[in-house]
């Protein structure tokens, strides 16, 4: 992946653009009446008061407090920038508020003090921490930055948490976790050479200790040259931790036949000649940014079985803080922690290490410019968008607060957790791990996936092969298949089927059926022949006649092209008037359904009908109660024009045939979703609830409205999900993800249990 190259301008631009900055305040609950103002505000809120003070624990429960973390710096430590005030440094505080909200759903304040004096530092900070769930201090310079988080440790009762020091430090121990077990190192007898010995080096060398490193085999360097016993110049406490027995006094002296060499100080004070003489298979972290003490280039050119790390992301082996106090601070927060802990710590840099040795997902390797991730010399540690690393550093800090003794509140069930945590990173995906769950509790169902030869389709087909969602029938040219199978590693020849549809023992019995169905529409039998070598045409017909229980199409193909031969084959369901296709779109607090979004063009009163039956049912089938608008330029009659007394007449039509659903129509999308609007313009409404359900009049309308809220609104669309046919059948969008596949399989292994039900 190439670094990002960004001109002044532009950063100037993006932060000054729209609404200034980068953070703002979002309501949490409705304040759009005046019962609601009440309820926030006076009266009501001295009802929570009161709460709160008999009890003062509740004040998790009733605030945002067990969310709420407080960035605060003085700013005299500012990136690379040094001591630039706090004024200059709140855009770096902004900008840590948004990686704690990107990564973690945590809720912060950036607060800036303009004060240098440590003891009135921390006095300030222990004043406001009844309003934070957690304290982050950033950008405080040594050694002042201990004094105060030590001090602030013994006053406080919530996580107090240096990242400069300690955040460094989970990273930098994870990457030399997995360095060691590459170069077959043990970390017993390794010896380590610092440069910086300010908060991070300081912090990642007491890491180190804690993790099996031998003290007196870590040799420290600053500005001043080696931390040795005896020296007087620059020294403090905290260095004094760290001084050696040692008649080295230079860094280049000091990485002669080190095992390890870390560098948190300045770019370019390390030479390829200095590392050439540190031990065989040594290991390199120059970590100084954005100039690493030495290039990560220069390093492998100078010794080429080194495993080396940098800070920067346009090289292997990143070590980036925003792997670590997002989630560090997630897992403490979710059992209510007094403190960060060293064992915290330490479970963080654990299960960071563990994380690199999983096979990595498809949507990481996009975000990186599809380059090949596995664990290896130039893979020690996730990168930074890596969705995973919440769902296993979280819960690693929560289970050690709990078992060290600093948790208030404990987690039962470590699973339902993970669970809770991958909705913070998408809604969507609470109900697609319903729909997997659901679908690994039905007997194994024959799925046919017509481009078998697909790399996107090889990777879903080993996740739902590993769940245990369906029985993968894949249809192409064996020999290939199994190459490819080979070739990106995947061990499940024998727990899929192969069929080449070309040479198919049920090619002739195929043919005749298709012969009969359509000869009649000028197909002869030398022609089904030939349009059986398509494979979605074959897969149709091995779910018609039973050799299937459902098919997944689409991934190489546009969606007409795909789906023509399920409408043709498979057909429509009975009862039914027309197939359509629906998208669930997916916002932060709520789920809508949109249809027809990619099928029929103009329906008319009776398809409209059924279009909103079929979705009602969909809805409900995702235990969410339908309630459905029937969408038009008009509202109740207002406009008399043909297109909008259709949708008027499939009102009718539902409400007659299917009393049980609430619906209303035809209206405009303003008093289908907006309450206030409907009860003051429309009090007769049928519609008691705001319409999760959104049926649109023709296919025009519902496919650029479903785009819109998709592509511009920030919703997750799960779909298209293929209704009313008379067997389970769906069609991926073209190019779809692997999660979209192995979501959409999911899918139609349940629509295959409520078939059969």
């Amino acid at each position: 992946m190439l670094r990002a190259k960004v001109r002044k301008e532009e950063v100037l631009e993006y932060h000054s653009r729209g609404r200034k900055g980068k953070l703002e305040v979002v309501l949490s609950k409705p304040c759009l009446t005046q019962r609601d103002l009440s309820m926030a505000y006076t009266p009501g809120v001295a009802h929570v008061c009161r709460e709160i003070e008999k009890d003062p624990h509740l004040v998790y429960e009733y605030t945002i407090k067990g969310n709420l973390v407080a960035v605060i710096s003085n700013a005299t430590a500012v990136l690379g920038l040094g001591d630039i005030g706090p004024l200059a440094g709140k855009p770096v505080m902004e900008g840590k508020a948004v990686l704690f909200k990107r990564f973690a759903d945590i809720d912060v304040f950036d607060i800036e003090v303009n004060e240098k004096d440590p003891d009135k530092v921390i006095e300030i900070i222990k004043a406001i921490a009844p309003t934070f769930g957690g304290i982050n201090l950033e950008d405080i310079k040594a050694p002042e930055c201990f004094y105060i988080e030590e001090k602030l440790k013994e006053l406080l009762d919530i996580p107090v948490f240096h990242d400069d020091q300690h955040g460094a430090a989970v990273i930098t121990t994870a990457a030399l976790l997995n360095a060691l077990e590459i170069q077959g190192k043990d970390i017993r007898n390794i010896k380590v050479v610092m440069s910086g010995a300010g908060a991070a080096g300081i912090a990642i060398a007491k890491m180190f200790v804690a993790t099996g490193v031998k003290k007196s085999n870590i040799i420290m360097s600053d500005i001043n040259g080696v931390v040795y016993k005896g020296r007087t110049k620059g020294m403090n406490k905290y260095l004094e931790e760290f001084a050696v027995e040692t008649d080295k006094r230079t860094l280049a002296e000091a990485m002669v036949g080190a095992d390890v060499f870390v560098g948190v100080s300045v770019g370019g004070i390390v030479t390829p000649e200095m590392v050439k003489t540190m031990a065989p298979k040594p290991i390199i972290f120059a970590l100084a940014n954005p100039d690493p003490e030495i290039p990560y280039d220069e390093a492998k050119r100078a010794v080429p079985d080194a495993v080396v790390a940098t800070g920067r992301s346009d090289f292997p082996n990143q070590v980036n803080n925003v792997l670590g106090f997002p989630f560090i601070f997630r897992g403490a927060l979710d059992v209510r922690a007094k403190t960060i802990n060293e064992k915290m710590e330490l479970a963080a840099a654990k299960a960071l290490a563990d994380l690199a040795k999983e096979d990595v997902p498809e949507s990481v390797l996009k975000a990186y410019g599809n380059i090949k991730l596995r664990f290896g010399p130039d893979y020690i540690i996730p990168k930074p968008f890596d969705p995973r690393v919440l769902l296993w550093v979280a819960p690693a800090v929560a289970k050690a607060a709990i078992e060290s003794g600093v948790a208030r509140k404990k987690i039962k069930d470590f699973e339902k957790y993970k669970e809770h945590l991958e909705t913070l990173l998408s809604p969507a995906k609470e109900i697609m791990r319903w729909t997997i769950n659901k679908a690994k509790g039905i007997k194994k169902k024959r799925i046919v996936f017509t481009e078998g030869d697909n790399e996107e389709i090889l990777k879903a087909i080993q996740i739902i092969v590993d769940e245990n969602i369906a029985h993968p029938v894949l249809l192409g040219r064996r020999r290939k298949i199994k190459n490819m199978l080979k070739e990106m590693g995947l061990e499940i020849e024998d727990k899929i089927t192969l069929i080449n549809p070309e040479k198919s023992e049920k090619l002739d019995e195929y043919a005749e059926e298709l012969f009969k169905m359509r000869n009649r529409k000028g197909m002869t039998l030398s022609e089904a022949y030939r349009v059986l070598q398509a494979p979605n045409v074959f897969g149709a017909m091995m779910v018609r006649m039973g050799d299937a229980e459902g098919i997944i199409t689409g991934e190489n193909m546009f969606y007409p092209e795909a789906i023509r031969p399920l409408l043709r084959i498979i057909g429509k369901e009975k009862n039914r008037k027309i197939i359509a296709g629906l998208y669930m779109l997916v916002l932060k607090d709520k789920i809508l359904f949109f249809a027809d979004a990619t099928i029929n063009i103009e329906p008319g009163p009776e398809e409209l009908a059924d279009i909103a039956i079929m979705t009602a049912d969909t809805a409900r089938w995702f235990n969410i109660e339908p309630h459905v608008a029937m969408l038009s330029f008009s509202n109740f009659g207002s406009n008399q024009h043909p297109l909008a007394v259709k949708v008027k007449k499939a009102v009718e039509i539902v409400r007659n045939s299917r009393p049980d659903i609430e619906i209303d129509g035809e209206m405009q999308l303003d008093p289908a979703v907006v309450e206030e609007i409907r009860k003051e313009l429309f009090p007769f409404s049928f519609l008691k609830h705001n319409a999760n359900v959104l049926i649109f009049p023709g296919l025009e309308a519902g496919n650029i409205a479903y785009k819109i809220l998709w592509r511009l609104g920030g919703a997750e669309a799960i779909g298209p999900i293929l209704m009313g046919m008379a067997k389970p059948a769906n069609v991926l969008q073209r190019g779809a993800s692997v999660n979209e596949i192995v979501n959409l399989t999911a899918l139609t292994v349940l629509a295959i249990a409520e078939e059969e039900a």
